[in-house]
């Protein structure tokens, strides 16, 4: 995690938002439905793990959405917006042949939320010519989340957080509903706020409400006291694993590096983070993109602007060095799982992270708008691996759609596409997530690991080529390909687990397949395997 910047400015784990904190204007309230359920259970020796919303300001505002050479003019780094984004992914053809995500419910879990959010997603699709979500619910399922405090940096980076997941979540998946589930305890680096969070996300599960479950924070593994402590907090990802429901989490900002539970000093060595480090839950990591002139994107490469003094002049007002990297390395509380068997040259005998990557540099922020008081009302170029887990949630709703059911583990199935050389797997080749920092007056650098061709503790199995991915994931996650239906009459059946999955089957799918809006049909998903070349 990283530490708190400057006086006014906040800062952690997995993502980072350019808007100076200073008295701002923005009012406006949730949506209507919102539902508050029973209080959470409390924590005891977890109470010291500190995890924060993925968020950094510096001033960069304005009133309207900046262009690539807007940011590169003004910043001299790049920004994009919703429609790079999806050309970076080549998701137009998906949209055309109607896989919107429709059908999927998209679970984000933040603390507080924002008191704004509605309205700034309504103006985020006005201005990017985007629809509306089908449905857009909050709900507070671990008791009533306090009122929003302006005056409180720790609520206002949460808000900027919760603005981040939304948007561009519904940005990659526009036709699947978003379910905003807020808790009313902030996380902070170890455990404060963990246990909310575990109560919210059962919930959600005990009630069959989502399909992929967003979170972007974490906590450095380290400052957990024990794996025990730890292994307390399981449940929701045990759950999940049981009612076929994705959970994803960021692997984090800073590199191979992460901070100790003073939120400032960076441990001096490797370190890595939990929940993206838990085998029941893939790691989303980070990478570049990047275009050529005419707009089309090029290869990516994994993201590290730790080194780039004019990302670290945009991002910290200082040309660095700064950690500014997707986490990644080995878990010490878990072993390797059976679905990283054929990395073990990679990962050795523990659990290795992250798993899949996706946008999450400075040097090529994204656009999103927000009105809640406490930072200046308008659009902000933001980064980290909070950007690059909604993504993916968007990708996993996708793939949902197509399925016919939602997806459940699907690492499993990341690892046998990667070993496939399946088209939808884009290899990360470049790059490494080694970060430099001061410390005691001194400039001290935490090696990382360096992408290749296959698996890295840099960029897990690489990127996606959506097009190409969106069907492979639907098919070995969801169903086996003998079970592939051709008869435009019937759905799609239910999922046969790959190897190293789950093996038993919860209520959740059978409630989520059965209630399920009409999604792709048979014929259109028997269409995208053809496209991958399989039969």
């Amino acid at each position: 995690m990283q530490p708190a910047r400057l006086a006014a400015v906040a800062f952690s784990i997995c993502g980072l938002t350019t808007a100076l904190v200073a008295a701002g204007s923005g009012s406006g309230s949730a949506p209507s439905g919102s539902v508050a359920a029973g209080p959470a259970a409390t924590g005891s020796a977890l109470a010291d793990v500190i995890v924060q919303p993925g968020v950094i300001r510096t001033g960069r505002t304005q009133a309207d959405p900046p262009t690539t050479a807007d940011c590169e003019k003004a910043y001299k780094v790049a920004c994009y917006q919703p429609a790079q984004i999806r050309r970076a992914y080549n998701l137009p053809t998906l949209y055309a042949r109607g896989v919107t995500g429709k059908g999927a419910t998209i679970v984000i879990v933040d603390s507080y939320g924002s008191p704004t959010i509605a309205n700034d997603l309504r103006v985020f699709d006005r201005t990017f010519g985007l629809p509306g979500p089908p449905g857009f619910q909050i709900i507070h399922p671990a008791g009533r989340v306090p009122a929003y405090n302006p005056a409180n940096s720790d609520m206002v980076g949460w808000a900027e957080e919760t603005t981040l997941d939304v948007e561009y979540a519904h940005t990659i998946a526009p036709g699947a509903k978003i379910l905003l589930v807020e808790t009313p305890v902030s996380e902070t680096e170890g455990v404060h706020g963990f246990p909310q969070i575990v109560t919210a996300e059962e919930y959600v599960l005990n009630h069959h409400l989502g399909d992929v479950i967003s979170q972007s924070f974490g906590a450095t593994e380290e400052t957990f006291p024990s794996k025990k402590a730890l292994e307390a907090l399981r449940g929701a990802y045990q759950l999940a694993d049981q009612d076929h429901v994705t959970v994803l989490a960021a692997s984090g900002d800073s590199g191979a590096a992460d901070v100790k539970l003073d939120e400032t000093t960076y441990y001096l060595f490797r370190v890595t983070s939990w929940p993206d480090s838990d085998p029941l839950v893939p790691g989303v990591g980070g990478t570049q993109l990047h275009f050529n002139a005419r707009g089309n994107p090029t290869a990516p490469t994994v993201w590290n602007d730790t080194y780039n003094k004019a990302t670290d002049e945009f991002v910290n007002g200082n040309p660095g060095p700064s950690p500014l990297a997707g986490g990644g390395g080995t878990s010490i509380f878990f072993s390797r799982p059976s679905y990283q068997n054929g990395v073990r040259g990679v990962v050795g005998d523990r659990r290795g992270v992250p798993d899949i990557s996706m946008s999450a540099a400075c040097n090529g922020s994204v656009d999103i708008y927000s009105t809640f008081a406490g930072a200046p009302s308008g659009w902000a170029p933001t980064c980290g691996t909070s950007e690059a887990t909604p993504l993916f949630a968007g990708i996993v709703a996708l793939a949902d759609q197509v399925a016919g059911h939602p997806l459940g583990l699907i690492n499993p199935a990341l690892y046998q596409l990667s070993a496939e050389h399946a088209p939808g797997i884009v290899d990360v080749t470049s790059g490494d997530n080694t970060v430099s920092f001061s410390l005691g007056g001194r400039e001290h650098t935490v090696p990382g690991f360096r992408a290749g061709p296959g698996y890295s503790l840099a960029s897990g199995v690489g990127t996606v080529n959506a097009l190409y991915f969106v069907p492979e994931l639907a098919r070995l996650a969801g169903v086996s390909l003998s079970q592939i239906v051709t008869s435009p009459s019937r759905r799609s059946p239910r999922p046969t687990r790959v190897k190293g999955a789950s093996e038993r089957e919860g209520p959740g799918c059978a409630r989520n397949a059965g209630a399920r809006e009409s999604g792709a049909s048979p014929q259109l998903f028997i269409s995208f395997i053809r496209l991958t070349g399989s039969k």
